[in-house]
């Protein structure tokens, strides 16, 4: 009986036997927490607003974010990598890291304001934004939050429990609040009000923690400082930026050739695949820093210790979107209702976007970026993203939702195979060799 205990219990003892393995288990469990709340928040709220909201005004509410989405993307300029693997690397060099920390800060504070300034002259230029204009702004609320809120630098510090706990209450907060304050249509205003507002006092209380728990000062960065981090965001930016055009973009260009209707069917469909997706999203996360150190010390043991994670999330995120692909009818019934029978068949055609993304994330991300490909990275999706925008111009306007879809998938499946076919080109076999 104790032999039995003893045996069963000898793989977590293993995996727990060093201080590395064991900080790696608990970030992978603060995600994976972040990661179920991330899922069940999304699944108590969506059911209830695409009823209460209908197709239209949540379409409106979609497109709104997805035009927002490209200043998130902006003012992150990259930094969720490349300030998380400076971080990673100078995280004992206190002085160090508060000067990283200021930099970037300083950075984002300042494409902040260039952002503000942007969507200001594209609402007051274009009849289409300037009739919503609340919305847009109210939703603008959500760039703010993430400007505060400095990922790059827990995960660099590979403490992901502060991440954990701050995204969840913002969370909690605003999946209270939609069921407090919206009750009908008219309220559709209040949802991305409450939204940004969870976001920015999230990112209020992490800064506090930054500077309090963590000892990081403020300090008037250098411009060689600055540049730096400019130039070390650079190339993930653009990648950033290309990828944006085969995502977020697919409902803004929806929105711009057909109606709010339209974009509330496929977007009500992507978030689904989202809020499943996001099951993944504690491996990779939890991995990118170690993998970070781990190539920066030996290639080798990096390259192995992804076969290893490259059997894991290929295998679960292949099952993932097996049932979403063969359940997609009931999936909709349930968690979208009858006004959503079109989302359907996008949630059919968008069903192994889990397990393409899972490999392309590996690949991309994990391989490319800590081996410094970053050139080649980022040409990949570049060529992704205008293979995206020409398919999405030809299909949308005959197939419309169904389109969209198709040509997301084909993007996406460029792009797994194109990284794959580029690293074994560098003889770096991921799906080949010994996982030992």
């Amino acid at each position: 009986m104790n032999k039995t205990k003893t045996s069963l219990l000898a793989p977590l003892k293993n995996l727990l036997a060093t201080e590395t393995r064991r900080r790696l288990f608990e970030n992978f469990l603060s995600l994976s927490f972040l990661q179920v709340a991330n899922y069940i928040f999304p699944l108590i709220t969506l059911p209830y607003l695409v009823r209460v909201l209908g197709p239209e005004k949540f379409g409106l509410i979609s497109f709104a974010q997805a035009f927002i989405g490209y200043f998130v993307i902006l003012t992150d300029y990259g930094f969720n990598l490349s300030a998380t693997r400076e971080i990673a690397i100078y995280r004992e060099d206190k002085e160090k890291v508060s000067e990283i920390f200021s930099s970037v800060m300083v950075i984002k504070f300042f494409l902040f304001f260039l952002s503000l300034g942007i969507m200001s002259a594209i609402i007051f230029t274009f009849e289409k934004f300037r009739q919503d204009w609340e919305i847009y702004y109210l939703t603008f609320g959500m760039v703010l939050g993430q400007v505060l809120f400095p990922v790059w630098f827990f995960q660099g510090m590979e403490r992901m429990k502060y991440i954990t706990f701050l995204n969840i209450l913002a969370k909690l907060i605003f999946t209270i609040a939609i069921f407090v304050f919206v009750r009908k249509a008219g309220d559709y205003l209040s949802v991305p009000l409450l939204n940004s507002l969870g976001f920015i006092v999230a990112g209020i209380i992490a800064l506090w923690i930054v500077f309090k728990d963590f000892g990081i000062g403020f300090k008037m960065p250098s411009w060689e400082g600055v540049k730096y981090q400019l130039k070390e965001g650079w190339y993930i930016f653009i990648s950033t930026v290309a990828i944006s055009l085969y995502t977020i973009s697919n409902t803004f260009i929806l929105g711009l050739f057909t109606n709010n209707t339209i974009v509330g069917y496929y977007s009500a469909a992507e978030k689904i695949i989202k809020a499943i997706q996001g099951l993944l999203g504690p491996i990779s996360q939890t991995i990118y820093p170690h993998v970070s150190k781990l190539m920066y010390e030996s290639k080798e043991c990096g390259i192995k210790f992804l076969r290893k994670v490259t059997l894991l999330i290929g295998s679960f995120s292949f099952v993932l979107s097996l049932i979403i692909f063969i359940f997609a009818d009931l999936i909709v019934r349930i968690v979208l209702g009858s006004q959503y029978t079109e989302s359907v068949i996008v949630l059919r055609i968008l069903a192994f976007l889990p397990f393409i993304i899972g490999l392309s994330n590996i690949f991309g991300i994990q391989t490319m970026l800590t081996l410094n490909f970053r050139k080649a990275f980022s040409n990949i999706l570049i060529s992704a993203s205008f293979l995206n925008l020409v398919l999405a111009l030809i299909l949308v306007s005959s197939l419309k939702h169904i389109g969209i879809s198709i040509s997301v998938l084909i993007s996406e499946m460029f792009v797994t195979l194109s990284m794959y076919i580029y690293l074994k080109s560098k003889g770096i076999k991921i799906l080949e060799g010994k996982i030992v």
